[in-house]
């Protein structure tokens, strides 16, 4: 792999990006700002606090993260099935000096930009609406890149085994929706059942989420494992989406 043709992949597509960047950003705009609202204020009426804190506060973190898992997710799943199938891009990039390697990490540079982008931005959005207490939160913001590159991996991963863009139903509907909802985004994880919350404790976004909420409230001592854990799992999935998306695309 060379960090010189993997960065060439991720300008082609910053490009791209650019001419398209309005109505993206807005699409991945609407949704979290509409489960702050309708969760925070709306059931937040009902729930109050939770350990001392109130419900649309408890809450934000956990959408600022949920929005960088979705931004990495989207786009290394059907924007990378629809580049490497549909579009033929991947077979016009291969054409140039670039090879296979190069272009898998540009997917996953690209993947872990987006989630940097959209995080970012609904973390601006929350804060302006004063729902985060601390400008320690300015901290999270790169760990939102180290976790785009761990949901772009896993997401590859799956690009590279499923049979036709179908099947990305499964991979929402049994990992992403899941991770989403049992992380510790909408209630403590000490309510569930031990085996639910201990599954739970292995997702990355559990891990974001906490980091999220500790530099929110002002707390970054408590977040050291979690931060570990992240560049561990990073490191730990980096091969796979090679092996794979090569055997994939070679075949």
């Amino acid at each position: 792999m060379r960090l010189k043709s993997a960065f060439r992949v991720w300008q082609r597509h910053l490009k791209v990006y650019t001419k398209l960047y309005k109505s993206s950003i807005a699409l991945n705009f609407i949704e979290p700002i509409l489960y702050l609202a309708a969760l925070g204020l709306g059931l937040g009426g009902f729930v109050g606090e939770i350990n001392g804190v109130p419900y649309i506060k408890f809450i934000a973190p956990g959408i600022i993260a949920s929005s960088a898992m979705f931004a990495a997710t989207y786009e290394c799943t059907y924007g990378t099935y629809v580049r490497m199938v549909f579009q033929k891009t991947f077979d016009a990039i291969l054409a140039t000096p670039v090879n296979i390697n190069d272009l898998i990490a540009g997917e996953l540079m690209w993947g872990a930009t987006k989630s940097l982008l959209y995080g970012t931005i609904i973390l601006l959005v929350v804060s302006l609406f004063g729902l985060i207490d601390s400008s320690l939160i300015i901290l999270a913001i790169p760990i939102l890149f180290i976790a785009g590159l761990i949901f772009a991996e896993i997401s590859l991963i799956f690009v590279a085994i499923v049979p036709g863009i179908d099947s990305f139903n499964y991979f929402y509907t049994l990992s992403m929706t899941p991770m989403f909802l049992f992380s510790g985004i909408f209630f403590p994880l000490d309510t569930l059942p031990p085996a639910l919350s201990g599954i739970a404790f292995f997702t990355p976004l559990y891990h974001l989420v906490n980091i999220c909420r500790a530099f929110s409230y002002g707390q970054p001592s408590d977040v050291l494992f979690d931060i570990l854990y992240l560049f561990a799992v990073a490191i730990i999935l980096a091969p796979l989406p090679f092996r794979l998306m090569r055997k994939r695309v070679i075949k």
